[in-house]
């Protein structure tokens, strides 16, 4: 899929991560408090952009919000999975399992 927002924002001012979410939305929320720790824990950037404000955004992501993009790609939707999260910033891939001797 090619919104604009994914290439736009991959290495951008050293934001890894961009959270997808829209206004009202609880899991948003929880993900937000999610991204903050690991943003923050793993020192790098993230953003945060409103799906409803873009109609590209709005057609592509629809009701999965909150989406968590990693350089641009689509990591997961509706939960973040912390541990999964720092294994793919660490450069272990998209894997759901760790790699050998990776934490």
């Amino acid at each position: 899929m090619d919104d604009g927002l994914e290439q736009a924002d991959s290495g951008r001012d050293g934001v890894r991560i961009t959270l997808l979410t829209r206004t009202g939305c609880h899991l948003c929320d929880t993900a937000r408090a999610a991204v903050v720790r690991v943003a923050e824990q793993e020192q790098v950037g993230w953003r945060e952009a409103d799906v409803d404000a873009d109609p590209q955004l709005a057609d592509a992501y629809g009701d999965r919000v909150p989406v968590i993009l990693l350089d641009g790609r689509e990591h997961g939707y509706w939960r973040v999975e912390e541990d999964r999260l720092r294994r793919a910033l660490a450069g272990g891939r998209w894997a759901l399992r760790p790699a050998k001797g990776g934490r």
